[in-house]
């Protein structure tokens, strides 16, 4: 059942099925979710632990990751750090927790969205397929740079400059100065950047938005974005 899936997605799409890890020490939990993003067309693989994780994502260079915020070895905040300073692969966190605290410290270090347990699996592979979707957009862009004041932004080899200093960014952190730098001055809204980065509408999520954004600051410059309070964000590199 789960081949003749793989390849009706890749009789779709024209290429060979994304590949997904699942990462989270309940097993039960992890195998519910492989075998729904299998449904939907999905290569999968599992880990249950901090270190397994890492060298999953090491060894299968995976498309995506779901990613437990609570694992054995090391929890999933560190498997995220860990593998954003690599290959910068989308993570989609999944935490039992509700403090909005420990949500935000996960988009922080680099998760691009996170589901709070108990969740639906419909809304997980919604999300799944969401995250994959943005990363195509930024994939199939022209190639050019786009160049406001003296931030320079290689949109082929997804590659951030502010003067002479290269920042290193997430792909969610990537598309979104690429979102704000294509207006530069304009005020966007948080609303309309989680609708048009993240692919999905929830005023709840414009705090991921807010997260994103206190990133871009650190890496880039705290007086590159500015923000409009009860509004939105505008880029102001000089």
């Amino acid at each position: 059942m789960e081949l003749r899936n793989v390849e009706r997605a890749v009789a779709a799409n024209g290429h060979a099925a994304r590949r997904i890890l699942v990462v989270d020490d309940e097993v039960t939990i992890a195998e519910s979710v492989a075998a729904r993003l299998r449904a939907e067309g999905f290569t999968v693989e599992l880990a249950h632990d901090g270190p397994g994780a890492v060298a999953a994502v090491e060894a299968n260079e995976p498309d995506l990751v779901v990613l437990d915020v609570m694992l054995p070895g090391f929890d999933g905040l560190e498997v995220c750090r860990r593998i954003q300073a690599g290959r910068g692969v989308p993570v989609l966190m999944l935490t039992a927790r509700t403090d909005e605290t420990d949500q935000l410290v996960g988009l922080g270090v680099g998760a691009d969205d996170y589901l709070t347990k108990p969740f639906s699996l419909r809304v997980l592979a919604a999300r799944v397929h969401a995250l994959l979707r943005r990363v195509d957009r930024a994939t199939d862009r022209e190639s050019a740079a786009l160049v406001v004041g003296d931030l320079r932004i290689d949109l082929e080899q997804h590659r951030v400059w502010r003067g002479e200093a290269e920042a290193k960014l997430t792909p969610l952190e990537f598309e979104l100065l690429v979102r704000l730098a294509r207006r530069p001055r304009a005020v966007l809204a948080r609303e309309r950047l989680l609708e048009e980065v993240w692919d999905w509408a929830d005023a709840a999520g414009t705090r991921a938005v807010d997260s994103h954004v206190k990133a871009l600051r650190r890496k880039l410059g705290a007086d590159l974005i500015r923000t409009v309070h009860g509004v939105g964000y505008a880029l102001e590199a000089r």
